[in-house]
C-alpha cells in the first residue's frame, strides 16, 4: 500500500490552485478591495455577505462565524473529505501526477470519493444504453416531448436497461464492489442479491454544484412497471434531497450574472425552460422546496440586496397550491423578491414548450406576479366575496400573509391592494392587519414572560472562549496602527523591501491581540513561499487566530496593488517612527534628572541627535 502523499506535492498543488475558482463554484464572489473578494459564508446562515477570500494568499474567513482556512480546509469542510482525497481530487483536477513517499502509485480512493466514481461510471453507462436498440422507448419519451438527441446529450440523459443486472455487471467489471455501488444507491438487496435499483427508466443525472454526479432520478416507462412513476436515488453520504437542486451546475453562472432563479417541478421542465433560452431553471428532486435548498440558491445568488429575483411555477391545481404556500413560508429567507409564474391552460413549462413553442415558455417567466399577491389570491378564493360574511372571512384569512410582511413600505402597500381585491374600506383592512400582526407576537411574548429563571443548583455552564475580533479592538489611533500594520504586512509582506518590514516586524505591538499576530509573522519560515500568510495564520495562537484570518482576508485601503504595497510600506515606517518617538519621549525625561555637564548626559542628547538623525532618514525613504 502506498505511503503519504509528498509534502512537496502537496504544496505544489495548493500552489497551482487558485482558490477563487474553487469556491466561486458554489458561492458566488464579488470583488471587495484590492486582492479580495466577498459572499455568503457557506457555513451559516446569514443575510449580508461576510464571507471573504484572498486568492492570492490561498485563504478565505468569515467574519461572522470565524472559519477560515486554505483551499484544502474548505474541501474537506464542504464535501466531508479525508485530506488525502482532497490532494487528490484537486491534483485530479490541475493534471497533477502525485507522488508517495514509499514510491508507490496512487493508492485506491475510498470512501465519499468511490461514490463519486461510482456515479460518474453509472451515468455514462446509461448513457451509451440511450443509443442501444433497447431504448426505443426511451427516445420515444424523449421525442414526445420535444428532446432530440442533442438535447438529451447536454443534460446527460440515459437509459437504465430493463435487466435486473446490466448496470450492476457493468460497473463490478470496472473494479466496483457491491457494497459501494449500495452505499451509492445504484443497487438493492433482494432475497437473491443485489440488483439494479433503477431498470426500464430514463435517467437523468443529478450533479452537485460543481458538476459532480451524486444521483440519478428516474422516469417509468413500462406498463408491467409497478414502481412509483418517478424515482430517485436514496439518502446516501453524497446524496441528501433536501439540499440537491437538479439543473444547478448548468444554471449557476447565468442564475450567478442575472441574479434570478426560476424553481420549476421536474427534470423535463427544467430541460424545456433551458432549451427555451431560461437558462437560471431549476428544480427539486422528490421532495418540497425548503430552507436547505434556499441556503444553496443564496450563496450562488450572492442576493446581498433586493435585486434578485426567484420566480416559482407551480401547476395550478390543489397540489401546486399547497407547494405554492409552503415556498412562502420559506420564502421570507430569501433577500431576493419572489414572484410566482403559471402556465395557461395549466400546462407546465415541458408542455407548454411543445404545444406553443419557446416563446411561450419565455412569455410565462416574463408575466409572473409576486408571490404575496399570488398567496392573497389563494387564501380569498375560497370565500364569497359577493356576500359580507364572505368578505370578512377572506379578509381574516388574508390578513395574516400582510402582517408577516415586515418591509415598512410594502407592507401599506398590501393593505390597499387587499382592500380593492375585497372591495372594502382601506382603514378596516389595515386594523385587521394590525390586529394580525400582534396576535402573532403574542405567544413569543407570553412565553418570554412565563420563562422558568435558571435554577441556582448545579455546576455552571461552560463559558464559551470569546472570540477576538477586528471589531472587538479599541479604537484608539495606537491600536488602528497597529491593526492596519498587521494587515498589511500579512498581504503584501512578501512584496515589501525586506529591511524594512525585518525592522518593523521587530518593534513589539502593545495590544496583546496584535503582539500574537506579529509573532507569527515574525515565525514565518519563508514569506516568498506559496501560501505563507495562511500557514503564519494557522500558528497563531488562542484565542487570537480568527483576528489573524480576518487581518488576512480584510479590504486594504488601496486603489491598486501598487498602492498597497506603497501603503503597507508607509505603515512599516510609521511604526518605526512611533518606536522612535517612544524612545525620545524616555530620553526627554531622562536628561531632566542629571546634570547636563555629566557624562550621562553628553550621552543622553548624543542619542537624541541619533534618533533625530534616524526620523529623517525614514523620512527621506517615503
Amino acid at each position: 500500500m502506498a505511503g503519504r502523499i509528498r509534502q512537496s506535492d502537496v504544496d505544489e498543488v495548493k500552489a497551482r490552485t487558485d482558490i477563487g475558482d474553487i469556491i466561486g463554484e458554489r458561492v458566488a464572489l464579488k470583488n471587495a478591495g484590492v486582492g479580495s473578494m466577498k459572499g455568503l459564508c457557506p457555513f451559516h446562515d446569514e443575510r449580508s455577505p461576510s464571507f471573504n477570500v484572498r486568492p492570492q494568499a490561498g485563504f478565505y474567513h468569515c467574519f461572522g462565524c470565524g472559519e477560515s482556512g486554505d483551499v484544502y480546509s474548505f474541501l474537506r469542510k464542504m464535501d466531508h473529505l479525508s485530506f488525502t482525497e482532497t490532494v487528490e481530487r484537486l491534483a485530479a483536477r490541475i493534471g497533477y501526477t502525485l507522488h508517495y513517499e514509499d514510491g508507490g502509485a496512487a493508492p485506491e480512493q475510498s470512501g465519499r470519493s468511490r461514490l463519486f466514481a461510482a456515479n460518474a461510471a453509472a451515468a455514462e453507462f446509461f448513457r451509451a444504453q440511450l443509443s442501444t436498440p433497447g431504448a426505443d422507448m426511451a427516445r420515444r419519451f424523449l421525442g414526445e416531448r420535444g428532446f432530440d438527441a442533442g438535447a438529451a446529450a447536454h443534460f446527460g440523459v440515459g437509459y437504465a436497461p430493463q435487466g435486473w443486472s446490466g448496470m450492476h455487471q457493468a460497473l463490478r467489471s470496472q473494479g466496483f464492489s457491491d457494497e459501494e455501488l449500495s452505499a451509492a444507491g445504484l443497487v438493492s438487496q433482494g432475497q437473491r442479491g443485489v440488483y439494479d435499483r433503477f431498470r426500464g427508466r430514463v435517467t437523468w443525472p443529478i450533479r452537485d454544484v460543481t458538476g459532480q454526479v451524486i444521483g440519478f432520478g428516474a422516469r417509468r416507462l413500462f406498463d408491467d412497471d409497478k414502481g412509483p412513476k418517478y424515482l430517485n436515488t436514496p439518502e446516501t453520504t453524497i446524496y441528501h434531497k433536501a439540499q440537491v437542486l437538479y439543473g444547478l451546475d448548468l444554471a449557476k453562472k447565468d442564475i450567478s450574472r442575472q441574479h434570478r432563479v426560476v424553481v420549476v417541478e421536474g427534470y423535463t421542465d427544467v430541460m424545456a425552460c433551458h432549451l427555451a433560452g431560461i437558462t437560471t431553471a431549476i428544480a427539486t428532486c422528490g421532495t418540497a422546496f425548503g430552507s436547505d435548498h434556499i441556503s444553496v440558491l443564496r450563496r450562488v445568488m450572492g442576493d446581498d440586496s433586493t435585486a434578485g429575483e426567484v420566480v416559482f411555477t407551480f401547476d395550478p391545481d390543489a397540489a401546486g397550491q399547497k407547494a405554492a404556500l409552503r415556498a412562502f413560508a420559506d420564502a421570507k429567507r430569501f433577500n431576493a423578491q419572489t414572484y410566482v409564474a403559471t402556465g395557461p391552460d395549466g400546462l407546465d413549462p415541458c408542455d407548454l414548450r411543445l404545444q406553443r413553442g419557446d416563446a411561450a415558455v419565455r412569455a410565462v417567466v416574463e408575466t409572473k406576479m409576486p408571490m404575496v399577491e399570488f398567496v392573497l389570491d389563494q387564501r380569498i378564493s375560497g370565500f364569497d366575496l359577493a356576500s359580507v360574511e364572505g368578505r370578512v372571512g377572506a379578509l381574516r384569512s388574508a390578513a395574516p400573509v400582510v402582517a408577516e410582511l415586515r418591509d415598512p413600505l410594502l407592507q401599506p402597500e398590501y393593505v390597499r391592494v387587499l382592500a380593492r381585491r375585497l372591495g372594502m374600506d382601506t382603514e378596516d383592512v389595515r386594523r385587521e392587519v394590525e390586529r394580525a400582526g400582534r396576535a402573532s407576537t403574542a405567544p413569543r411574548e407570553s412565553a418570554r414572560t412565563v420563562a422558568a429563571p435558571p435554577a441556582d443548583d448545579g455546576p455552571a455552564p461552560e463559558q464559551p472562549v470569546v472570540r477576538v475580533t477586528m471589531a472587538t479592538l479599541p479604537r484608539s489611533s495606537e491600536v488602528s496602527l497597529e491593526r492596519d500594520a498587521m494587515m498589511a504586512f500579512l498581504q503584501y509582506g512578501h512584496r515589501m523591501p525586506t529591511a524594512l518590514l525585518d525592522r518593523a516586524l521587530a518593534l513589539p505591538c502593545r495590544h496583546p491581540a496584535l503582539e500574537a499576530v506579529r509573532q507569527a509573522l515574525v515565525a514565518a519560515p519563508d514569506m516568498q513561499r506559496a501560501g505563507w500568510a495562511a500557514e503564519a495564520v494557522g500558528t497563531i495562537r488562542e484565542p487570537y487566530r480568527s483576528l489573524g484570518g480576518e487581518l488576512l482576508v480584510a479590504d486594504f485601503p488601496a486603489l491598486t496593488d501598487a498602492a498597497a504595497v506603497a501603503s503597507a510600506s508607509d505603515l512599516a515606517r510609521k511604526l518605526l517612527l512611533r518606536s522612535l518617538d517612544s524612545q525620545k519621549s524616555e530620553l526627554l525625561g531622562a536628561i531632566q534628572r542629571v546634570a547636563p555637564s555629566s557624562e550621562e548626559g553628553r550621552a543622553i542628547r548624543m542619542q537624541l541627535r541619533e534618533i533625530d538623525a534616524e526620523r529623517q532618514r525614514i523620512a527621506a525613504e517615503e
